[in-house]
Order: C-alpha cells, then structure tokens, then sequence
C-alpha cells in the first residue's frame, strides 16, 4: 500500500465511484464511496484535497482507506450574503453541534438538519457543503455543524461528517 496526497478530480454519489488525481502525477486513482463511507462521509466535493492510502491491482490503482481530507480551495466559491458582513472568526470559533441531516437536495441546491435535543430546523446550503469538502448528503447522515443565526434564521456555516469531527 502507498500513501498519497491529492485531490479529488470528480467523485458522483449516484454512481457511487470518481477518482482522485495524484500531486505526484500518474494515472487517476478510483475512490470508492465504500472507502469515503469508511471514513465517515457520503460525497466529497470536486477539487477537495486528500490522502489515501492506495492499491495497485490488475484494474488499476484504487483507493482503501481515506486518511484526511480538505476541503477545495476558496478562490472560486460564492460568498453567501449571509456570512459576507460576518468576522471570519467569529464562525469558526462557533461550536460544533451534533446533528441528523433531515433532507437535502443537491439539484435544489439546499436542504434541512435538526441539532441534537432540538426540532429546529437548520438551513443547510450547497455552497457551504462544498466549502466544508462535501458534495451532498444524504437523509439520516450524521453531522457536526458550525451553526449561526443567518438573515433567514439559523444556518449552518460549517459542516463536519461525524467521523471527522470526532477524530478532529
């Protein structure tokens, strides 16, 4: 097995595969969505960075194990109006609150989470996903979220798969 520290050239969770491109160059690596579950997550956003642990076999190289991974660089991404008049550290030093994903739709570009001991509900947005390193989620999905109180209510302005959380 071989460590190796990439990004994600386009992972598609109705398929259930994408690949991996190597920093190192070389051919794309297959990620599997059983190996991203393994470490807690569901999707993962495209350009996100990453570390894995690989195998070569007669098909190619694959992915078997997900050590780390962070989330795309913010060059590119939208700002929601909601954090733009927001002190940066203001939202990251926001605790981390347990949540279940209620529903989200990845076409419609948004969804709904509970807190843990609350039947509040928490706006989640794509945009945010992509900037914490997913791609969607999926109903039941554990999360830890960085939650604020937005222009429309409370939202989330991080979000964690569970796993990660925890082992953060």
């Amino acid at each position: 097995m071989y460590r190796v520290r990439g990004h994600v050239k386009w992972f598609d969770p109705a398929k259930g595969y994408g690949f991996v491109v190597s920093n190192e160059g070389g051919p794309d690596i297959l990620l599997h969505v059983n190996v991203l579950r393994n470490f807690g997550q569901s999707s993962i956003a495209d350009g996100a960075g990453i570390e894995i642990m690989t195998h070569r076999t007669d098909r190619g190289v694959q992915a078997v194990e997900v050590v780390s991974i962070d989330p795309p660089e913010r060059g590119d991404m939208m700002m929601l109006a909601d954090f733009a008049e927001m002190d940066p550290t203001a939202i990251s030093t926001a605790p981390l609150e347990a949540a279940r994903v209620k529903w989200f739709d990845k076409g419609k570009g948004f969804g709904f989470a509970n807190v843990f001991g609350s039947s509040e509900d928490v706006f989640l947005h794509i945009e945010v996903l992509r900037r914490s390193g997913l791609a969607d989620l999926q109903p039941g999905e554990a999360l830890a979220m960085r939650v604020i109180d937005g222009k429309r209510g409370r939202m989330a302005a991080q979000v964690l798969a569970w796993e990660a959380a925890l082992n953060g």
